[in-house]
């Protein structure tokens, strides 16, 4: 199967990045353990303006990482996986499947409780981590499989970004977002006026981004928002999507999710931290991510296939799609991201990462291991 330069530039960046997420992660929850406990915390509260450096990370950096997430969705639906129609239904209808076994596991646990906010958090999949843990078997997989995987979480993240404009949004300043809006249709005009230059767009995108913050709306969603407003033209390595995603890979893989993982994942664990994994909304994080994901990514994606609405790859079987579907199991960024956003209680917040990071482990040894097993012939990128 032919596969571009770009997908080959995002999967390598995005491998490495998941590596480096890794060693961020220990490296925090060591530091927060330990007798520089006090004052590696305090870095992530230090004030800058009306906000916590955190803060800054969490609404600010990780808009960025949302642009890059559109780019790569938008050269997918214009010249990748999903824009052929018929191959895009698999990863859709996996995708589908993954976001909503986990949150049905997790409601079942928690409905009509003060944690059922809660149910988006075990439906989304790091991309990063996932990619990271696929190419550790190198050459034995197959191309189409880490597109599907790709194609897979990409339009997680898609369905991510959704749940947080809709359901973790607070009380609306209508004018904010009126303004927000009409920026973003202002960038839309420039857009069919083949107006080409990255500049306008970005300082557009800063000012959108100012007032989604202040509408009530997750100012991440403008990072989506703004990555279709930018042209992408013909595809080429001219066109200023394609110039401005190539841009973004290394410094949103080295630098904004590592920081990212440093500032949510310095976490007190307590003697008795092990107490909280009982509870159910911690139950359901990760009955969600190591149970619901696999099982409805690949029953969503077997019922599309008999009902021949898409084929599968000729060099994939199903157990292969399992295998995917524990990867797609990782959920770390973006389930501790809407961790944040679901709850308010610090106790709920630092058990439900605790568990996140738990539940992404056992998923990803798992689809590993099952990979492995499952994947005897060897492919090339």
């Amino acid at each position: 199967m032919e596969i571009t330069k770009l997908f080959k530039d995002f999967f390598e960046s995005e491998k490495a990045g998941g590596f480096t997420l890794i060693a961020c992660t220990i490296l925090s929850l060591f530091l927060a353990n330990s007798i520089w406990s006090e004052s590696y915390i305090h870095i992530w509260h230090f004030q800058l303006g009306n906000h916590s450096l955190e803060h800054w990370i969490n609404d600010g950096l990780m808009t960025i990482f949302f642009l890059l997430i559109g780019l790569e969705l938008e050269r997918e639906i214009y010249a990748g996986e999903l824009s052929n129609i018929k191959n895009a239904l698999l990863p859709i209808s996996g995708a589908l499947g993954g976001m909503l076994f986990p949150a049905g596991l997790f409601l079942l646990l928690n409905f009509g409780t003060e944690t059922q906010s809660g149910a988006g958090i075990p439906m989304a999949t790091d991309i990063a981590f996932a990619l990271g843990i696929l190419s550790l078997l190198g050459n034995k997989v197959p191309t189409s499989l880490k597109i599907f995987l790709t194609a897979l979480a990409v339009i997680d993240d898609l369905g991510a970004i959704l749940i947080i404009a809709i359901f973790y949004t607070g009380d609306l300043n209508w004018m904010n977002l009126i303004i927000a809006l009409s920026i973003f249709g202002g960038l839309l005009a420039l857009n069919r006026l083949k107006v080409h230059n990255l500049i306008p767009y970005l300082i557009g995108g800063v000012f959108m981004w100012y007032f989604m913050l202040n509408s009530g709306v997750h100012a991440t969603i403008t990072g989506v928002l703004l990555a279709f407003a930018i042209p992408f033209s013909n595809g080429s390595e001219k066109s200023p999507s394609i110039i401005l995603q190539h841009f973004l890979h290394k410094p949103v893989a080295y630098f904004i999710l590592p920081i990212f993982a440093l500032a949510n994942t310095a976490i007190i664990i307590n003697s008795d931290w092990h107490a909280a994994l009982s509870q159910n909304y911690t139950l359901g994080i990760a009955l969600g991510l190591i149970i619901g994901k696999p099982i409805g990514i690949a029953l969503f994606s077997y019922l599309a296939v008999k009902l021949k609405i898409c084929s599968l790859p000729n060099d994939i079987n199903w157990e292969a799609i399992i295998g995917i579907g524990f990867l797609g199991g990782i959920g770390f960024t973006m389930s501790i991201f809407i961790t944040l956003l679901a709850f308010s209680d610090a106790e709920h917040i630092d058990n439900s990462k605790i568990m996140i990071l738990i539940s992404s482990l056992i998923a990803g040894i798992i689809g590993l291991l099952f990979l492995k097993s499952t994947l005897k012939k060897t492919h090339n990128l």
